[in-house]
């Protein structure tokens, strides 16, 4: 009972959020509550820029203890791609003692109903939302991210993609009502009347598998879906991200004590270097929901053998956009040469292959050859990335040595259209910054499909000319049905054309965006309007964030009585 108060001031104070959350949802509108420019901040108790950098500053070198059971062991060791030692340290758990801690919270978090579940993650969200800066520079540090994206992407677009989750979780709880009245006439005789109870009840503990990359824009979703269905989540940071995850716990650890509710609710799991517990955790059998951003193959490991858990999943596929035509060839380079480029194309969005027939294309501008096409992109991307400045502040850093190699590899594969070059970050001279590689291939050679048909994750792209548009049409729906895909664009002004393109991506449950050529980018997806990934071909088999992906997460337990 001494959550109560709390809890309906909670209520009273973040019902106004819910209730608009649920409207985007259904409208698919424009909306957030979070705001995307840093000077929006440093009012009603969020860190401006200034406190926020201090704040980030002072957690390295420290230890970032969570007060939560079990721990046997300090760990740490992060770098940041730009150079800097974190220096940071975090409780490594003894999983026979947290587990079954997280566990006796679940009761009362399960019995204060899906309003006050909803309305204490909004609250975790609000205090993340306020301290946006300090986790700007968190995200940057941990991914190589460049800061305005860092802030961005990891700040207002994460917690978007969270509030997201628990509007849908709120959404599919009362779905059933609470109660209800069940009368069956029959006939002469009284009829048969019935009370019955529907209670939304969690299905057990879940798992956070966090990514480098995105450690709080992947890691969010999956968090609070579980959280506000009441579920315990205990997370489990990638080695080189752990800050923003870790610093995401202690909020939530925060919140949940001040709202009467057992803080080991939410937990956080570090691992040793090299300790690999992901797949110990995996297959315990207290872990009943998994959610996981990485490779495929670990993705397809854990669809496999974590049996005893709900799995969500989000691997990797081979993006692909089609160009045939355009009417507008400047808006078109401009917006490949962006979308190759932003955060070096460490994205899951981020387009890898370009289907071009080999005769060429027509645009506003007359016809232009495949070579054509292929040397005006590369063009495009080098004036983008021409100033050091500009090119720091798109691309970032290479969040570790693998997506280096890759790179450097890729040259050798075909024809180099336009060569990556070093960029110097003169503030982190350590940062490795490269600009994207564009590699011409032959979609008749089997030599060359071994190269487009495989994701090479990184700032690498493969310009592949086909015999016409069918073909590319054809290449499209093979590559999106074997490899997957998170996203597929395409540039045509034929009607024959795009029909084609939209029917196969319907087929193969892919998403789509069609001749962009302005200020929105087919990397990109808006939070309670856009569904990232579609779960519904290789890429990943849950998407962000629909009904599918919190339904599952309880299971609606019913006590009926006689009236």
């Amino acid at each position: 009972m001494a959550a109560e108060p709390s809890t309906h001031e909670l209520i009273a104070r973040h019902r106004p959020t819910l209730d608009q959350a649920l409207e985007a949802i259904r409208t698919r509108a424009y909306w957030s509550p979070h705001p995307e420019h840093p000077k929006a901040y440093g009012e009603h108790g969020s860190l401006d820029a200034a406190a926020g950098k201090a704040a980030f500053d002072a957690l390295l070198g420290t230890r970032l203890d969570l007060g939560q059971p079990g721990t046997d062991d300090w760990v740490g060791g992060e770098v940041s791609p730009y150079g800097v030692e974190l220096g940071v340290t975090y409780p490594h758990a003894d999983l026979d003692v947290l587990l079954p801690a997280m566990r006796a919270g679940q009761r009362a978090w399960r019995d204060a109903g899906a309003e006050a579940r909803a309305v204490v993650s909004i609250e975790i969200l609000k205090r993340i939302s306020d301290r946006t800066h300090e986790f700007a520079h968190a995200v940057m540090h941990t991914s190589g991210q460049a800061f305005m994206m860092a802030f961005q992407a990891g700040g207002p677009h994460a917690q978007d993609r969270g509030l997201e989750a628990v509007a849908y979780a709120y959404a599919e709880q009362v779905r059933t009502p609470a109660v209800a009245e069940w009368t069956k006439p029959q006939g002469k005789r009284d009829p048969l009347v019935m009370n019955k109870e529907f209670t939304p009840v969690p299905r057990g503990t879940a798992l956070v598998i966090g990514c480098n990359t995105f450690p709080t824009w992947n890691g969010y979703p999956g968090l609070f879906a579980s959280l506000a269905t009441g579920n315990a989540v205990l997370v489990k940071p990638h080695p080189r991200a752990v800050l923003p995850l870790a610093l995401t716990v202690r909020i939530a650890h925060e919140v949940l004590a001040e709202a009467g509710f057992d803080p080991n609710l939410v937990a956080l799991a570090a691992e040793r270097p090299g300790e690999g517990i992901a797949k110990t955790l995996a297959t315990r059998p207290e872990i009943r929901i998994i959610d996981y951003t990485g490779s495929t193959g670990f993705g397809d490991w854990l669809e496999a053998n974590a049996r005893q858990a709900q799995v969500y999943t989000e691997k990797a596929g081979v993006n692909t956009v089609v160009v045939e035509s355009t009417d507008d060839y400047k808006g078109m380079l401009s917006n490949l040469a962006f979308s190759l480029s932003l955060y070096s194309g460490q994205m899951c969005t981020t387009p890898q292959n370009l289907l071009i027939p080999r005769d060429g294309i027509t645009t506003d501008q007359g016809p232009r050859s495949y070579d054509e096409v292929v040397a005006d992109l590369a063009r495009s991307v080098d004036g983008l990335l021409g100033d050091d400045a500009r090119a720091n502040g798109l691309l970032g850093a290479l969040v570790n040595p693998d997506v280096k190699a890759r790179l450097e590899a890729a040259a050798g594969l075909g024809e180099v259209a336009l060569a990556s070059r070093e960029i110097a970050n003169p503030d982190f001279p350590d940062a490795v910054v490269r600009t994207p590689v564009i590699v011409k291939l032959d979609g008749a050679k089997p030599d060359d499909e071994a190269a487009y048909m495989s994701e090479c994750f990184g700032p690498v792209s493969f310009a592949v000319a086909v015999d016409s548009a069918s073909d590319a049409v054809e290449l499209l729906r093979r590559t999106v049905r074997e490899k997957g895909a998170m996203t597929v664009g395409a540039y045509t002004t034929d009607e024959g054309v795009e029909k084609a393109v939209e029917e196969v991506c319907l087929e193969e449950a892919a998403q789509l965006s069609l001749n962009l050529t302005g200020g929105v980018f087919v990397n990109q997806t808006a939070a309670f309007s856009d569904f990232h990934g579609s779960g519904g071909n290789p890429a990943a088999n849950a998407a962000l964030t629909d009904g599918a992906f919190v339904a599952n997460r309880f299971r609606v337990v019913e006590v009926r009585r006689d009236a």
